[in-house]
């Protein structure tokens, strides 16, 4: 095969290409901060056994659906989180698939993920065979696979079980090239030194450590199938290991293509995107779980006042409480910010469209918390925070700033600053949409196509300084104001 056919080639592993330090996301370090606070009070409750319980099936599922080791109904999917693996709970949504079979490989994932768990628990350290033992546990039911021979055919053969690859797995892309892998021959010394390489970062970020094994791992491939499954383990031990949860990669469209593609940029080595993707599941997985802790709390309250001195937990919770106000001075001082930069975008686009979009007129607009107009917008707010799978809490507070685009048509671009979760914990989501006004036959102005403008919200806690939560709104505000504008001119 010739240098032109080949899309990427296979390299010898290599450290981090640039300090990790660097990469890391430290608003993550504070919400893990405020999550270990929250753990504490729920420690042996049933809500959070069952949010375990369900996150555990979650990345179970998910991690199939990743590889198109199976299909389901995105409905279907929910069920077994909520319910539990029941092949009988399968028969609707699967195509032409043996429900048993299914579900018998969803229940091998999740006992892989117990078994994660136990060996971060045993304080085991990572090792080849027990890399091997993940690809045998995850693998038991798949007796076959896919491979190359030495003329590039196709053909199936046995999928060795805790085995590494004795055939070429490098894939052939859409426009023909091909992605090379580790060759066969060099996966014992390459997973090796893998192995001993992560065992040297002792102090690396844990979504910085997670991303660098998993691509570096992929970069191997050594077993002939499962190896993305393996390497999701791989970052889940890094994150477990560090307090955190299990990296759980949904199989949408959107999570999806991100996860491909930052992967697809570690090759070219840039290392960000895939600690970002990482970094926006973890998120996830920590607001979820914040949620849940007030819901917990108002249910062992009259037991904790028994147990414990009255006097001491009412105090505990006033300082909170006053902890928790620093995420609304966060969120207002950035809502100025953003509001101020609105008004430049607005001023921007009159000036150079004055003479190409007659009648035209943008402007930017404003609310606070407590103003009368606070309340405007929540229909878009909520259905933003349905398309990006959160609970948007616009009783615990609630302000936003605008752009309106008015050129022939209307279109705005909305950015709203709210709680999230059922209570309010000291952490806040900012939300951007962009939507239409569309003229009906009554006369009135009807919203349509409200579209988020990011694949995830911007979150401010409580513990983080308002400096270092303005550098990261700044790079977030841009790529909103981007798509929006975008999506603004597509429209003209």
């Amino acid at each position: 095969m010739s240098d032109s056919q080949i899309s990427h080639h296979w390299q010898p592993l290599a450290d981090y290409d640039s300090p990790p330090e660097s990469l890391a996301r430290p608003e993550l370090v504070n919400l893990a901060e405020i999550w270990q606070e929250q753990r504490t009070l729920l420690e042996n409750s049933d809500g959070l056994k069952s949010f375990n319980d369900r996150l555990r099936r979650e990345w179970a599922i998910e991690t199939g659906l990743l590889e198109r080791i199976y299909s389901l109904d995105r409905g279907v999917t929910q069920i077994l989180i909520e319910r539990g693996i029941d092949a009988a709970l399968l028969s609707d949504g699967l195509s032409g698939q043996d429900p048993t079979r299914v579900a018998a490989i969803i229940r091998d994932h999740e006992a892989v993920i117990e078994g994660l768990f136990a060996f971060v628990r045993g304080e085991r350290t990572l090792s080849p065979g027990y890399i091997k033992e993940l690809h045998s546990q995850l693998t038991r039911n798949q007796p076959t696979t896919t491979a190359l021979d030495p003329t590039g055919k196709l053909l199936e053969v046995p999928l060795l079980h805790g085995k590494y690859k004795v055939h070429q797995n490098n894939p052939t892309r859409p426009d023909g090239s091909v992605h090379q892998y580790c060759p066969p021959e060099q996966v014992a010394s390459e997973m090796d030194r893998l192995v001993e390489l992560h065992l040297t970062h002792g102090s690396v970020s844990p979504e910085v450590e997670a991303a660098w094994l998993h691509h570096r791992f992929t970069q191997i491939h050594p077993f002939q199938d499962g190896n993305g499954r393996v390497a999701r383990c791989l970052a889940t031990i890094v994150l477990i290991r560090a307090g955190w949860f299990p990296l759980v990669i949904r199989d949408t469209q959107a999570e999806r293509a991100r996860y491909l593609d930052s992967l697809e940029l570690a090759d070219g080595g840039d290392l960000s995107a895939i600690v970002g993707a990482f970094a926006a599941a973890e998120k996830r997985a920590f607001v979820q779980a914040l949620g849940i802790s007030g819901q917990v709390l108002r249910l062992t309250r009259p037991e904790q006042v028994i147990l414990a001195a009255k006097d001491l937990l009412v105090e505990r919770e006033r300082k909170r409480q006053l902890e928790w106000e620093r995420a609304k001075e966060t969120a207002h001082a950035l809502k100025g910010l953003a509001a101020s930069r609105l008004i430049q975008i607005a001023e921007r686009l009159t000036k150079e469209t004055r003479n190409y979009l007659p009648g035209s007129n943008f402007r930017a607009d404003s609310e606070m918390a407590d103003g009368k107009r606070s309340g405007w917008f929540r229909w878009q707010v909520i259905e933003t925070a349905k398309q990006l799978a959160y609970f948007a809490n616009t009783e615990a507070h609630r302000e936003w700033t605008r752009l309106v685009l008015r050129s022939g048509s209307q279109s705005e671009i909305l950015v709203s600053f709210h709680g999230i979760g059922h209570e309010f914990r000291g952490i806040l989501a900012v939300s951007a949409c962009f939507f239409r006004r569309e003229q009906t036959g009554s006369g009135d102005r009807e919203v349509v196509e409200v579209t988020p403008l990011s694949s995830e919200i911007f979150q401010i806690n409580y513990l983080e300084s308002l400096d270092a939560a303005q550098a990261r709104f700044t790079d977030w505000f841009e790529e909103v104001l981007v798509r929006g504008l975008e999506l603004w001119r597509k429209g003209l």
